[in-house]
């Protein structure tokens, strides 16, 4: 199923501002298929966990306080080319250097705040989506 899948967390800063519903509608309109969906909220060691990979960066402390602040909603869907598909939609990192209509362009308040998570890749997108979900939440 590589390339099909991507994972994406709607980030606190979004779910705090009442953007939830936007986001699933941006989504839903770029055709992906929502393969699974919750509400859940992340304790320090689980968001410490899931960003492992930086570690050793220096924003890794702002970011794991950041994403146990508050809820996510964390989803894996479905696309032809999902990853990158999904990239596109979501924006830069950066939200002023987003393209206009990108998620980020319209919700994200900062680099830190920036609206949603999306895989940078196939495998990361499978890794992450057994993070979250167990097979059986999956369904595709």
């Amino acid at each position: 199923m590589a390339g099909k899948i991507t994972f994406t967390m709607i980030k606190p800063d979004a779910v705090k501002n009442g953007h939830i519903g936007a986001i699933l509608a941006d989504i839903n309109q770029a055709g992906f298929k929502i393969l699974a969906m919750k509400y859940t909220k992340l304790s320090a060691e689980k968001a410490g966990e899931f960003y492992e990979v930086h570690k050793e960066r220096p924003f890794y402390g702002e970011l794991v306080d950041f994403m146990s602040s508050g809820p996510i909603v964390a989803a894996v869907l479905e696309k032809e080319n999902a990853v990158e598909d999904f990239r596109k939609l979501i924006g830069a990192t950066n939200p002023a250097e987003a393209e206009e209509g990108t998620i980020r362009a319209k919700f994200a308040t900062s680099i830190g705040e920036n609206a949603v998570h999306g895989a940078d890749s196939d495998d990361n997108a499978e890794r992450e989506a057994s993070f979250h979900f167990a097979q059986t939440e999956i369904y595709r």
